[in-house]
């Protein structure tokens, strides 16, 4: 199986290069030019708003599968940058599903939305039949790139899947996002590079937590097992409160500090409960999550303080 990753110098892109490796594919991926990605495969330099550069990539490469990871990720950065998050998000997108079209033989692709798709839904868990009520920049875009995924697939008869990825985390991931940078502040704290003190934001909001690792695993399932135009969810199939998980990281860093409110870390709108049912997924797949969340929070401490080490 050849894979072409688009968007792989990001979290998720490193573990699934890996992951991929490891199961014998052959990979190639693609960055910005201002962008490192290390790992023994061949790496592009691609902005997905050039449209012709997507075409002659997937035209010189012929991939089998393309994972489309490219994407303002952040809701933090979506409600202070929409226009960019409109841009990365639904236009990268449309480039890549014309480059699709185009193909001479169209590979199987895989388009990753997320989970705040479905916004504050009334049910949980969230089956994939629920109607979509994003909250956010970031939210909505994804729910158009999944739209058009899926109008791409009917219209043309391409092979697409799309994915709605519940919050993942792990080792390696940006500050940016919440259990990394409470694991990066008890480090910083540790190392004596900060005083005993925890910035926090909204710890009531209760979050489906799975594993970056188990993550990547479903996603080469998906295109190895997955239905055509079909939508999945990928999550643990659990919500936890922020303040559990914040809990277990002081409880295995054995740190104690003093827990601060920190209004700028508050969002203008933050979904109370998002829990993913995954039985789509599982019963086409065989997929079920396998690293405990308790030991991904052990990997992201030790992370954190290895790059103090450094």
């Amino acid at each position: 199986m050849k894979a072409l990753i688009i968007g792989a110098a990001g979290f998720v892109g490193g573990h699934l290069i890996a992951h991929l490796q490891s199961e014998g594919w052959e990979v190639a991926a693609t960055k910005m030019p201002h962008e490192t990605c290390e790992a023994p495969h061949k790496v592009y330099d691609l902005d997905i708003l050039d449209a012709e550069a997507i075409q002659r990539l997937v035209n010189a490469w012929q991939p089998t599968a393309i994972f489309h990871l490219a994407a303002q990720s952040s809701v933090a950065l979506s409600w202070k940058e929409p226009a960019l998050t409109v841009d990365v998000n639904v236009k990268g997108a449309v480039n890549l599903l014309e480059a699709v079209r185009k193909a001479s033989v169209p590979p199987r692709v895989l388009l990753i939305g997320s989970g705040e798709e479905y916004g504050a839904a009334k049910d949980m868990p969230i089956n994939e039949d629920q109607p979509l009520h994003p909250g956010n920049v970031y939210a909505a875009t994804k729910a158009a790139q999944g739209m058009l995924g899926q109008i791409y697939a009917n219209a043309y008869g391409l092979d697409i899947l799309v994915v709605r990825a519940f919050t993942h985390t792990g080792p390696g991931q940006s500050d940016q996002f919440v259990l990394s940078n409470f694991c990066k502040q008890v480090a910083m704290i540790q190392s004596g590079q900060t005083p005993p003190e925890m910035k926090v934001g909204n710890l009531e909001a209760r979050r489906d937590f799975c594993d970056v690792r188990d993550v990547v695993r479903a996603y080469r399932l998906l295109i190895e097992r997955g239905q055509r135009g079909v939508v999945y969810n990928v999550g643990s199939g659990r919500a936890l409160s922020i303040q559990d998980a914040l809990d277990t990281i002081l409880t295995l860093s054995e740190t104690d500090v003093t827990v601060v409110q920190d209004p700028a870390r508050m969002r203008p709108s933050d979904t109370p409960v998002i829990e993913a049912d995954i039985t789509r997924l599982s019963a086409h797949t065989g997929w079920q999550p396998e690293i405990p969340l308790k030991n991904t929070l052990a990997d992201m401490l030790e992370w954190w303080a290895s790059k103090g080490r450094e």
